[in-house]
């Protein structure tokens, strides 16, 4: 029995022919046949071309989800297991960890569909009614494929109301512990996959984290310490580390040996830092302290575990506030404390306030401030804020580390904003780093909603 047919107008734009898998709604001329919502359908042109096969739901703007450019009539657990198999070995390829986004919805060819692996289980979020009404067929194909001990809901997400649908979440299948412990760049993180945002931890800046590798250590010449040669010591270095490289002891400015191992690791401060997954990476990479940040109470205690469980607590402290006033009061600390160096201020009055620190590294990886078009201009002026004070609390020569995962956020747009900041800021930055999200979440050409990632890295300088 073959597909019923979508026939689409012909004054459209040709969108599916450049790559984009979704029809909407205004661009249908008509339904020729009979299908459910949910069915698979063919897309043809106005003349009757065929175009590709997708599945409909006309409760939906985006009415056809496209899953194949030849003709297919099923769906069925064969289907799945075949598109799973080539997200394995996608995964295999360019993913050390085996711990990753598995299926990533349209880029995988499977839209309406996200599955993250924690350790042995399954989280998966199913978006559509296409998807949906197949999960039998996907669940048995996810257990054939990956061999998990367990597969968890989470498609808690308001966009199955759009589809008609409601939300769900629990057990799907086998043993779903609700925290799960998972490794990333060598580390180890715990996840809540029932209570945590999303599927329970956000995989996509998983390169992005180990890229501030090279910013974490190169700092102790800015503290007077050098490496000299042990001989050249009048005083016994015998229980002293040293450079394993080059036999030599750090000595501080009064030639003093320095037995601190982190002494020429980086000050870092992660804002809206969740679970700690940046501060991990820092720690792991030489940073002497960090200071990590959250609004949430309950995030700053998981944070607080994961820098146990990787041996960091004596180089980390823990913040609970909002990271916009934290920054401000820093930066009005440091104002203040500018000022009276300037003299003209009465120094007998008190501080009033105890801030006024600044870092070598600030990072900033902010929730989406635009979740819609028409939320962009205060998304904008949210970044502006967020990375105004924050590059006024960088070290000269030190850099700060930006992200946005607002898609609405055009990448230009983003860096435009933030020129605006650092010119406010008086200060001139080099871009040293671009990058968006990680291997295990590719950019399908053609689907411009998938580029949602942006992440820089800046060297922070005074004009």
């Amino acid at each position: 029995m073959s597909n019923s047919k979508i026939f689409l107008q012909k004054t459209r734009k040709k969108r599916l022919e450049q790559g984009q898998p979704w029809v909407y709604a205004s661009e249908i001329d008509r339904l020729e046949g009979e299908a459910k919502p949910g069915d698979l359908v063919d897309v043809v042109t106005h003349q009757g071309r065929y175009l590709a096969t997708g599945y409909w739901n006309p409760k939906s703007q985006i009415t056809v989800r496209i899953v194949a450019y030849q003709p297919i009539e099923k769906m069925d657990t064969e289907f799945f297991r075949d598109r799973l198999r080539q997200c394995q070995e996608h995964r295999r390829r360019f993913v050390t960890d085996t711990d990753c986004r598995l299926v990533y919805g349209e880029a995988d060819f499977l839209p309406g569909l996200v599955v993250d692996r924690f350790n042995d289980v399954l989280v998966l979020q199913l978006l559509t009614l296409g998807m949906d009404i197949r999960r039998d067929a996907l669940i048995q194909a996810l257990i054939d494929v990956f061999q998990p001990k367990g597969i968890y809901e989470r498609s808690d997400v308001g966009v199955r109301l759009l589809e008609g649908l409601e939300e769900r979440t629990g057990t799907l299948y086998g043993d779903c512990p609700p925290i799960i412990e998972i490794e990333e760049n060598g580390l180890k993180l715990e996840v809540d996959i029932v209570e945590g945002q999303k599927t329970g931890y956000f995989f996509d800046q998983r390169e992005n984290r180990a890229a501030i590798a090279p910013l974490m250590t190169g700092w102790g010449g800015r503290s007077g310490i050098s490496l000299v040669d042990r001989n050249e010591l009048e005083t016994d270095a015998a229980n002293v580390m040293l450079d394993a490289a080059s036999g030599q002891v750090p000595v501080n400015a009064n030639g003093k040996i320095v037995s601190f191992p982190y002494w020429d690791g980086a000050s870092v401060l992660e804002c809206f830092a969740h679970t700690g997954s940046f501060t991990l990476n820092a720690c792991k990479h030489g940073a002497k302290k960090v200071t990590c940040l959250d609004v949430s109470e309950h995030a700053i205690e998981t944070a607080k575990r994961n820098v146990e469980r990787n041996g960091f607590t004596d180089r980390v402290e823990f913040v609970v506030a909002d990271a916009f006033e934290y920054l401000r009061a820093q930066v009005k600390g440091l104002d203040e404390r500018r000022q009276r160096g300037q003299g003209g201020v009465d120094t007998s009055k008190k501080l009033e306030s105890k801030a006024g620190r600044t870092w070598d590294v600030v990072i900033l990886d902010p929730p989406a401030f635009a979740k819609t078009k028409s939320a962009v201009p205060g998304a904008i002026r949210g970044y502006k804020d967020i990375n105004l004070q924050g590059l006024k609390l960088v070290n000269e020569g030190g850099y700060l580390v930006t992200a946005s995962c607002s898609y609405h956020m055009k990448p230009d747009l983003f860096l435009e904003t933030i020129q605006e900041a650092a010119t406010d800021a008086g200060k001139l930055l080099r871009l040293v780093e671009w990058r968006a999200a990680g291997k295990d979440h590719p950019q399908l050409l053609g689907v411009t909603e998938g580029h949602y990632l942006k992440f820089a890295i800046f060297e922070v300088r005074s004009k």
